[in-house]
């Protein structure tokens, strides 16, 4: 008999709802998997029966979660609802991300914010560096206290039962293996092979928080995996003092040392978290966002179409992680009820799984019901770093399905000679023996394409008032006036070309190191491609007025013989035309008007849903548009 037998599991509450268990075990398994599986992993993950995990796929999908590809289930950007659901009731990414940010840019080092979760560490919150070994952990990433900086900072908190459960946890899983975010490999180097006791972890651990709790501050020297450092301090709570998230630097051993972090960069840490920290005291109440409405009846409707494959009971459960949210951060049940449009009894019974789960506490009021941190494990890590071409690509491909046409995503970049360009950064081609062979980096004229003239017509953004607030961010960004309110629109940053700057001048822009210029006279003359190819600045620019009024833009021949295509802008919540989706076929399949009647509504439908799931990754992630 072991020495130190795993502690059972706490009992399954009565009341709990069996399907709403089976369907966050799938999702917690598409998680640790990286984000997807095949239905066979799915049985071995979480000991379901192939006919209960074809089931729980099945509603999962519907509800946008997961998708099939082929016959893996894949983690779909809907299901960041849930993720975002905790973040906005959370509101510390909203309050303090701006500043993080600030601090990566001013260290050139990767910035995280993290919050306890148990007797472990959860991120909340990335400013990352690109570079070619990339430093920093997963939004919703959960480590073990004792490999971080945070986690000490956390422990100088903890009450004696929670020590005594992260004693339990690190002597029978000392090496962390339930935490999928930790390198298993680099552990083994790290960690000798000797049994685990308070000698050989509990008395280190216990010494980094009794110092931390003497400093405040902490360091992770290699804790997790060779070369990797940070420092973290932490942030209280102006109300009561007590620790609400920490701030932590992240480096390599090549750029600073454990040392070199305390004596260089912790001042300027320090100063950050003031800056946070007067940010929380000064801080207004929570903007009151309206909940999810008609949910209740939707899950009605989707039972009645999909029959027995449809289990209303998990998709009804789910319905209420997202009734919280900014200004609901708590709740009692008659809000949730009211909230999610189920009944008192049915949202009863899916708080008391979720208390079960871990994913739900009750509030400060008792009343009351919170979201806990754990609720990101449910698809957020591996969705965090998701890109652009990532979100469209799933959608192109049923384009292309229902049209049977190629279809593809472009952004604007700087071209040849500083002209703009379209550049390819996804793409689906059909089969046919005659189809478009364009490969994804591809970079072409923007005046001479339906996706660069969609782009090319977008209005500029207005441009900030002297001295006034930054522009609009997921996050406050610092001024030299402090920082403006938080705003929920993302920062789409791309991270190998530049940013597509949406122009209106009539011709397409000369872009410089500072962004685009206006069309001057000594401007090179635009190349005629085809005998099609319009060129005359007057035409164009008549052609650009079109298409942002029309909303699309259709080219005929211009670009090759023969080559017809049609395109529609891609916009971020801000409204912007980020890039462009279009379909691209020989001009003897479709006439001009059929391509307007019978392809672009596919079309438009597909941007639609493109923009749908953008707008859910960004949230609280950067959405990369390469």
């Amino acid at each position: 008999m072991p020495a130190n037998p795993e502690p059972e599991p706490p009992a399954v509450p009565a009341e709990a709802v069996a399907p709403l268990i089976r369907g966050v075990s799938v999702l917690r398994a598409l998680t640790e998997a990286g984000g997807a599986l095949s239905p066979s992993g799915l049985e071995r993950a979480t000991g379901l029966a192939r006919s209960t995990v074809d089931r729980v796929t099945a509603t999962l999908t519907r509800m946008g979660h997961v998708r099939m590809d082929g016959r893996d289930a894949v983690l779909a950007p809907g299901v960041m609802r849930l993720g975002n659901a905790y973040l906005a009731a959370l509101r510390l990414p909203s309050l303090l991300g701006g500043h993080a940010d600030a601090l990566a840019d001013e260290l050139d080092e990767s910035v995280s914010l993290a919050v306890p979760d148990g007797d472990g560490v959860r991120f909340v919150h990335q400013a990352t560096r690109r570079r070619a070994m990339s430093l920093a952990f997963r939004i919703g990433d959960l480590l073990p206290s004792e490999r971080t900086a945070p986690g000490p900072l956390f422990a100088t908190e903890w009450t004696e039962r929670e020590w005594r459960s992260w004693r339990d946890r690190s002597t029978t899983d000392a090496r962390a293996r339930d935490y999928p975010a930790l390198p298993q490999e680099e552990l083994r180097q790290l960690t000798p092979e000797l049994p685990y006791g308070a000698e050989t972890l509990n008395a280190p651990f216990s010494r980094r928080v009794k110092e931390a709790a003497e400093t405040g501050w902490a360091l992770d020297d290699q804790l997790i995996e060779p070369g990797l450092v940070a420092v973290a301090v932490p942030v209280r709570d102006p109300r009561g003092g007590r620790i609400v998230c920490a701030v932590s630097v992240v480096s390599h051993t090549s750029r600073h040392s454990a040392a070199e972090l305390r004596d260089t960069l912790l001042p300027r840490l320090r100063s950050a978290v003031a800056r946070m920290e007067r940010t929380l005291r000064t801080a207004g109440p929570p903007q009151q966002t309206p909940a999810p409405s008609g949910l209740a009846t939707w899950t009605g409707s989707s039972k009645q179409e999909l029959g027995r494959e449809f289990v209303e009971s998990l998709a009804r459960g789910l319905t209420v992680l997202t009734a919280f949210g900014e200004g609901r951060a708590a709740l009692t049940l008659t809000d949730v009820a009211k909230a999610t449009g189920l009944a008192r009894a049915t949202a009863r019974r899916a708080l008391i799984t979720y208390e079960h789960l871990g994913l739900v506490a009750p509030g400060e009021d008792p009343r009351t019901f919170t979201l806990t941190p754990r609720v990101l494990s449910l698809g957020y890590p591996p969705l965090s770093r998701t890109t652009l071409p990532q979100i469209a690509t799933p959608h192109l491909a049923s384009l292309s399905a229902r049209t049977n046409e190629s279809s593809s995503l472009a952004i604007l970049v700087p071209g040849a000679g500083a002209l703009a360009e379209i550049q390819y950064t996804a793409r689906v081609a059909t089969t046919r023996v005659m189809s478009v062979n364009i490969a994804v980096g591809t970079r072409l004229p923007a005046y001479a394409t339906a996706l660069g003239r969609v782009l090319l017509a977008d209005p500029p953004p207005t441009p900030p008032p002297p001295h006034g607030p930054t522009p609009a961010t997921p996050f406050p960004r610092l001024t030299p006036h402090g920082p403006t309110p938080p705003t929920p629109l993302p920062r789409l940053t791309p991270h190998t070309v530049a940013a597509p700057t949406p122009v209106s001048a009539p011709l397409p822009p000369r872009l410089t190191s500072h962004g685009p210029t206006a069309p001057t006279a000594h401007a090179a003359p635009l190349s005629r491609l085809t005998s099609r190819t319009v060129t005359d600045p007057t035409a164009l620019s008549r052609l650009l007025e079109r298409a942002r009024a029309d909303g699309f833009a259709l080219v005929e021949e211009e670009l090759e013989e023969g080559l017809r295509s049609i395109a529609v802008p891609v916009r971020d919540r801000a409204g912007r035309a980020v890039a462009a989706v279009n379909i691209a076929l020989h001009a003897s399949r479709h006439t001009l008007r059929e391509c307007e009647t019978n392809l672009l509504p596919a079309l438009r439908q597909t941007a639609t849903d493109i923009e749908r799931d953008l707008r859910v990754a960004s949230r609280f992630t950067r959405v990369p548009l390469t």
